[in-house]
């Protein structure tokens, strides 16, 4: 599979484990999208950044767009990029994002860690360093 199929895929499975799997609807909350619009900011400068400057580079049969000469860099937009970076590139940080979310939700629900790990040192920390 190519790079572009493999992103596709997994936008529908994201997309499916929110809604219909852990049903958490992320998706459906307006504070995801104001708060992915920070990310997606952060996610092309960095993306614009490495491919570029052509630390990162992307064969042109793996993706929707064409592969660019090592003399040229990439197109800043069009040619399947938005700021230099493959459309699949946005898409692939959607997924990690939004799968990050639904997981974080659902172990909350499930009662993973609910007592909280930091705070004041507990009795037996504080017998050892002898500050009682």
């Amino acid at each position: 599979m190519t790079y572009t199929e493999l992103t596709f895929v997994g936008v529908l499975i994201v997309i499916a484990l929110d809604l219909y799997v852990f049903k958490t609807k992320i998706l459906q909350r307006r504070v995801f999208w104001v708060s992915y619009s920070i990310v997606i900011f952060f996610q092309l400068v960095t993306n614009g950044i490495l491919t570029g400057f052509g630390i990162v580079e992307y064969d042109g049969n793996a993706i929707i767009g064409s592969s660019t000469p090592q003399d040229s860099p990439p197109p800043f937009i069009g040619d399947g990029r938005l700021v230099f970076a493959p459309i699949e590139d946005l898409l692939f940080g959607f997924c990690l994002v939004l799968l990050t979310l639904i997981l974080w939700i659902w172990l909350g629900r499930i009662g993973v860690q609910r007592d909280p790990k930091s705070g004041p040192p507990r009795k037996s920390v504080e017998r050892f360093l002898g500050t009682r």
